[in-house]
């Protein structure tokens, strides 16, 4: 096939974002061309940004970039600017009104047929092939897009729509596929993992979907991230016990802790009910690793609100979290209804405050796992380390473990990137851990 070019591709956002990008450079590759993903020096003529719209500084980031490529395209260096994503999804008429520089925008489901732009035609293919931008030992698989919850801050509803579960046998096929391929750990992501299937066939279908995932010949690691507590599929703890190879580990936004912030946020449970699922979690898979995120500055926190998050933060001692503050969303219900009166000076104060206790946590919990053997995946290789993760580790936003290397005489070539081994942890800080070869 002749090759026709290259194609700078550009992904802001989360890991849901990357795997469209990923088909689409699929489907370009097939076409002929040449895709290049997330280059620091972008040379390609033509780039296409895939966008995030889902906060205030997610869309800045987002507007920046078209920005800066708009000036190559100024300059002469850039044939085509395509953009797609959240962002356009979201405000695809008001980018075009004011950045005509753009030569087509795409939202969140149509992009697919961008090849057609110039005058390409996609080549027959799989639906879940695509062009894997992580190293190849580990992938994203988004089983769902959309979300139906409707919580009063969140604009992923506006951009994505009602909750759309994808078919488990295309699902596991793809599981099969990204094995071929050399993947051996899968995360597996959505806006709401705890709705898949509700869609499909009325009832949760993600126990049984991990279930015979974890059959799979070749899965080593499978890790969950953004559950919803409300509606939780509880039989999914037993399948976590039950497979080695899926990870104690589950990614759950909480958000907050008191009734009167949980009723404002529309999250459909209590503090009791949400307490009582943490330690039924923690009780069915012994030794779990959860993350979460929390929100500060929601509109209605008061300071006793807020007293009460972080007392609670303290005793439920989560192993990762993650904060950020309220952000005031057009079309969202907190838009519509309440006022947005917490100034953004206190909303940062409160999110500081936060993160420094969480990180004190973190400290003490990473400091129980010195003199511990461990089994990490190793990431990269740098000049004195390697680099890897465990199993309470999801790649690019938790801890990762500096392995020390041995003298070169000693060096084992088995040691490399995409491989599992133990290691034995000598040292811990509050984010990271340090090992030496067992």
């Amino acid at each position: 096939m002749m090759h026709k070019g290259e194609i700078d591709f550009i992904t802001l956002g989360c890991s849901k974002n990357l795997v469209d990008a990923e088909r689409v450079m699929r489907q370009w590759e097939l076409a002929g061309w040449r895709c290049v993903h997330d280059s620091p020096d972008p040379k390609g003529e033509i780039c296409v940004i895939n966008t995030c719209g889902f906060i205030g500084d997610a869309k800045e980031e987002s507007i920046n970039m078209i920005l800066r490529m708009a000036e190559r395209k100024k300059q002469g260096n850039l044939k085509k600017l395509i953009v797609m994503g959240c962002l356009s999804e979201r405000y695809r008429a008001e980018l075009e009104a004011e950045l005509p520089e753009v030569d087509a925008y795409y939202g969140k489901f149509d992009f697919e047929s961008m090849l057609t732009l110039l005058q390409d035609t996609p080549t027959q293919q799989c639906s879940f092939e695509r062009h894997l931008t992580t190293p190849s030992h580990y992938a994203y698989l988004k089983i769902s897009e959309g979300c139906n919850r409707m919580c009063s801050y969140c604009a992923i509803p506006l951009i994505t729509g009602r909750h759309t579960s994808r078919p488990k046998q295309e699902l596991l096929d793809e599981v099969r596929w990204l094995v071929s391929q050399g993947v051996k750990e899968f995360n597996v992501i959505a806006q709401d993992l705890s709705s898949y299937g509700l869609d499909l066939e009325h009832r949760h279908m993600l126990p049984e979907l991990i279930d015979e995932m974890a059959q799979i010949e070749g899965v080593e690691w499978i890790r969950l991230h953004y559950a919803y507590p409300t509606d939780f599929p509880e039989q999914l703890l037993d399948v976590m016990a039950k497979h080695p190879n899926i990870c104690r580990y589950l990614d759950i936004a909480l958000q907050h802790c008191t009734d009167s912030m949980l009723r404002l946020m529309r999250r459909h449970i209590t503090a009791s009910e949400q307490d009582a699922l943490i330690a039924k979690i923690r009780e069915r898979v012994p030794g779990i690793c959860i993350r979460t995120t929390l929100m500060v500055g929601h509109p209605g926190e008061t300071e006793e609100d807020f007293e009460q998050l972080k007392a609670w933060t303290r005793r439920m001692r989560f192993d990762r979290m993650g904060a950020f503050t309220y952000s005031n969303e057009e079309g969202t219900y907190a838009y519509n209804h309440y006022e947005d009166s917490i100034p953004e000076d206190v909303k940062q104060q409160r999110l500081d405050q936060l993160m420094a206790i969480q990180q004190e946590i973190s400290g003490e919990l990473m400091l129980q796992h010195v003199g511990k053997t461990m089994r990490v995946i190793i990431d990269r290789e740098e000049e004195d380390y390697y680099i890897g993760r465990t199993e309470f580790d999801s790649p690019e936003v938790d801890c990762e473990v500096l392995i020390l290397k041995p003298a070169p005489e000693e060096t084992d070539a088995n040691w490399k990137v995409g491989e599992f081994h133990s290691v034995k942890i000598t040292k811990a800080e509050e984010f990271d851990l340090y090992a030496t070869i067992c």
